[in-house]
């Protein structure tokens, strides 16, 4: 009997862009050798939807989760979820939260009162409805673009349905290297990300590298922001093809990306 593919999980990525000198950075995170999926990889904060993040009482500003679920195509209650998992996730991940009142963002993050709640969360031992409602904060949808919609594969034995958001860097917050699943966190241009990529410096598994493509048409954030998402949002499915010159992932559009990293066999 053929094994069913197992069925993916809901997850949720986070493009955290910011200007810098050289034009639009984006963040991104090395995951430790190791870990169970992606280990080695270089890939933006996110990770798996938590039942809670679907909690009504999340606290919320910006468009409601009726009109993400239109955006996301899916339903309400999992667009509240998706939304909520891309905030809790860059707060966990990058110590950035995407929150504040209805027309500010809260300025500062980095005390360690904030550091003994974002451990909490990370333990589960704390919602993100309860972090905000403890400190009087609403979440900002408006400030999360979405980006992209990507599938993996029924032949990986760990299965993602991933939402992509962009989000910009708020005004008064750094993103600081808390990720106990990575061991190196940086700001690169998209351009310069792929170029590591390409040279063997920096794996990436292929949403990574062709969001990053995207990325490479924007100068700064606010064309980011204003262009997002960047054609039609609709779910990826790559394949995969090993040729003499290398393992490629081809997307349904034709498109193939060049995997430095050959796939588990």
């Amino acid at each position: 009997m053929t094994a069913q593919p197992a069925t993916p999980r809901q997850a949720a990525t986070v493009l955290l862009v910011r200007d810098g000198t050289a034009g639009l950075e984006v963040y991104l995170l090395r995951r430790t050798r190791g870990m169970p999926f992606a280990g080695g990889m270089t890939a933006y904060p996110g990770g798996g939807v938590d039942p809670r993040d679907g909690d009504v009482d999340v606290a919320w500003a910006g468009p409601p989760p009726a009109a993400w679920g239109t955006a996301l195509g899916c339903d309400e209650r999992l667009a509240r979820e998706l939304v909520c998992a891309a905030v809790r996730e860059t707060f966990e991940e990058a110590g950035v939260l995407l929150a504040g009142t209805a027309d500010s963002v809260v300025p500062d993050v980095t005390g360690d009162d904030w550091e003994a709640q974002r451990q909490a969360l990370l333990a589960r031992e704390l919602s993100l409805a309860e972090l905000l409602a403890t400190r009087g904060l609403v979440l900002r949808s408006d400030l999360l673009r979405p980006y992209a919609h990507w599938i993996a594969p029924p032949r990986e034995p760990r299965r993602y349905d991933t939402k992509f958001f962009a989000a910009a860097l708020p005004v008064g917050q750094d993103a600081r290297h808390v990720s106990g699943e990575a061991d190196e966190a940086v700001w690169l241009t998209p351009s310069a990300a792929l170029h590591e990529a390409s040279a063997g410096l920096r794996p990436m598994l292929p949403p990574t590298l062709h969001t990053l493509g995207q990325l490479e048409r924007y100068p700064d954030v606010a064309a980011l922001l204003a262009g997002a998402p960047p054609e039609p949002l609709h779910p990826i499915t790559p394949r995969f093809e090993k040729t003499p010159d290398g393992t490629w992932a081809v997307l349904p559009d034709g498109t193939r990306l060049r995997l430095v990293v050959p796939l588990p066999s």
